[in-house]
């Protein structure tokens, strides 16, 4: 009997419902190539032409293509795992994980250009979206606290026409005793309060208690 051929990735024999999107692309290389491709830690730095091996190796799985491919491998490249792991001393690998040579230093140095750049965007994206969000919740209506209900300052007496009316005797100044405010324009009916000598106070309809002297008193 002859051998059977190992299957190739994504080969009939397998799922071939197309890929997405490049996050689904690349868990999908890590998962076909785990020595080269990573999905969580510090990426290691890829061989140089690695595009061409990936095509050529996967030129057959109907679940990929070359234009999704090239786009996964360029998100895969600039993200801030991947440009950690180009370092100084760090040895690229190819799609089984051989080294394929250690990094030159203007590789290593233009990895830590771009992610420094790439920190900067995103931390300035940030700023923006923070003043963005001050700036909205300044714009903001503030809540009108509850209004109470101002109270309402009673009412003052009315103020009656003048009546016939005549000064208090000496014997009539006691507490409880209803008799007349003379205000001028007018009389206030009251009721004494208290005596003080020549100071009275008494207590008005409406409530209100006033000290006048006994003079403006009438009955």
């Amino acid at each position: 009997m002859l051998a059977e051929k190992p299957q190739k990735p994504g080969t009939l024999m397998e799922n071939t419902e197309k890929l997405k999107n490049s996050k689904e692309v690349i868990a999908y290389i890590a998962e076909c190539f785990p020595k080269c491709f990573t999905l969580e830690g510090e990426a290691k730095p890829l061989k140089i032409g690695i595009f061409q091996d990936l095509a050529e190796r996967l030129n057959e799985d109907e679940k990929v293509s070359k234009t999704q491919l090239r786009a996964a491998l360029r998100q895969y490249t600039s993200s801030w795992r991947y440009l950690h792991g180009v370092k100084a001393g760090a040895e690229r690998v190819d799609l089984d994980g051989n080294a394929c040579g250690v990094l030159e230093e203007e590789h290593v140095e233009h990895a830590k250009a771009t992610l420094a750049e790439s920190k900067a965007k995103v931390q300035a994206r940030r700023k923006e979206q923070a003043q963005k969000a001050r700036e909205e919740n300044k714009a903001k209506p503030k809540a009108k606290k509850a209004q109470q209900p101002r109270r309402q300052a009673p009412k003052a007496p009315k103020v009656e026409k003048p009546v016939e009316t005549r000064a208090l005797n000496a014997d009539e100044f006691v507490t409880g005793k209803e008799v007349n405010v003379n205000m001028g324009k007018g009389n206030m009916a009251a009721t004494i309060v208290e005596i003080n000598k020549e100071d009275v106070r008494v207590q008005l309809a409406n409530g209100l208690q006033m000290v006048v002297k006994a003079e403006h008193l009438r009955a």
